[in-house]
């Protein structure tokens, strides 16, 4: 990790990556990606790598949609590299490269404004439209949906300085306010959170930019809702009745009209030799005198002159894949013939 952070963090490299230029692409964002990696003792297949590279892109890509104001994009930086800072605070002269590269992205990006931060975002986020690789855990969090796509919020406190939506003020020409009128804002907000520190050491306050396998740490950033578990619903199914008696009349076994109490019952009996269809039926009629319900016969056996025809036509068929296989086999004995020729 020191091998990474000091071949990353250095004055070379983060002197030219400083410089105004145009956004890279994906392919030398990737070629970028693979030699930081092999710098160390750490060697990647290339299917682990365009893994890799996928993970980050969409953790990235995460984090800037969920970034609550353009400026915001800054603390995101600042938790990675609080992070970093962390993992080689043993390392003097690794972690004096990571404050002096700190020192440099605040005087660069500090005096921005708040239109040239949204020029950024937007540029950051025409970068990331055609990755919608999908990963398991957004899925289990359910913040990204199958297709690869985030399923963002409409609920959560909103960006330091902006007030809670829901409610529209009039004004006079001379400032006064003379009406206040609400409506509904399709989404539960609730007031800012304090603002991060922009410092070289502070409290971010902002999660997004810290580890993301964390407990708990996608629902911090309220873009997650806890599904709600249903209660069991035991009120009867009045439809399904309803088929079951539709099924009952096109049987011819049950009249149209409704009979005030007593119902018609019918029995389907698939094999006349049933012994316990007629047993029952006997009892029936031997306890009330008349059955109470109407057995329907359904004849299930086969035909034997149906199951013979049927039979000469499967050996049809028979004969015909068997001739199809010695023509193939005749095929297959000429190729051998040619190879050993």
């Amino acid at each position: 990790m020191n091998d990474i952070v000091g071949t990353m963090f250095s004055k070379t490299f983060m002197d030219e990556l400083l410089k105004p230029q145009q956004l890279y692409s994906h392919r030398t964002m990737k070629t970028v990606l693979t030699r930081l990696a092999h710098t160390s003792i750490m060697r990647l297949n290339p299917a682990s790598m365009d893994r890799l590279y996928e993970l980050m892109i969409m953790a990235f890509k995460y984090q800037v949609f969920l970034c609550p104001r353009p400026k915001d994009l800054l603390l995101i930086s600042y938790n990675h590299i609080d992070t970093i800072r962390e993992f080689v605070k043993d390392t003097p002269v690794v972690l004096n490269q990571v404050d002096e590269t700190h020192r440099k992205i605040i005087e660069v990006y500090s005096s921005l404004s708040e239109g040239e931060f949204q020029l950024l975002r937007q540029t950051l986020l025409i970068f990331f439209q055609d990755m919608h690789v999908r990963v398991s855990l957004f899925l289990k969090n359910q913040v990204q949906n199958p297709n690869g796509r985030f399923a963002l919020s409409t609920s959560g406190p909103v960006p330091h300085g902006i007030d809670v939506p829901g409610l529209i003020r009039t004004f006079d020409c001379k400032g006064r306010e003379v009406s206040r009128a609400e409506f509904p804002t399709g989404g539960c907000y609730t007031s800012p959170i304090r603002e991060g520190s922009f410092l070289l050491h502070g409290d971010r306050v902002s999660t997004l930019g810290l580890n993301m396998y964390t407990v708990n740490h996608l629902e911090e950033t309220h873009t997650s809702k806890t599904p709600t578990v249903k209660q069991a619903d035991n009120t009867p199914n009045l439809l399904a009745k309803e088929e079951l008696n539709l099924l009952a009349r096109l049987m011819g076994s049950m009249k149209a009209e409704n009979t005030p109490k007593a119902e018609t019952v019918f029995r389907i009996n698939l094999f006349n030799t049933d012994r316990e269809e007629e047993e029952e039926q006997a009892r029936a009629s031997g306890g009330a005198g008349e059955s109470s319900y109407e057995v329907i016969n359904i004849q299930a056996m086969q035909d034997e002159q149906a199951a013979t025809e049927l039979a000469l036509i499967a050996g049809q068929f028979a004969e015909g894949e068997r001739q199809e296989n010695q023509e193939s086999n005749k095929g297959d004995d000429l190729l051998a013939m040619m190879d050993d020729l």
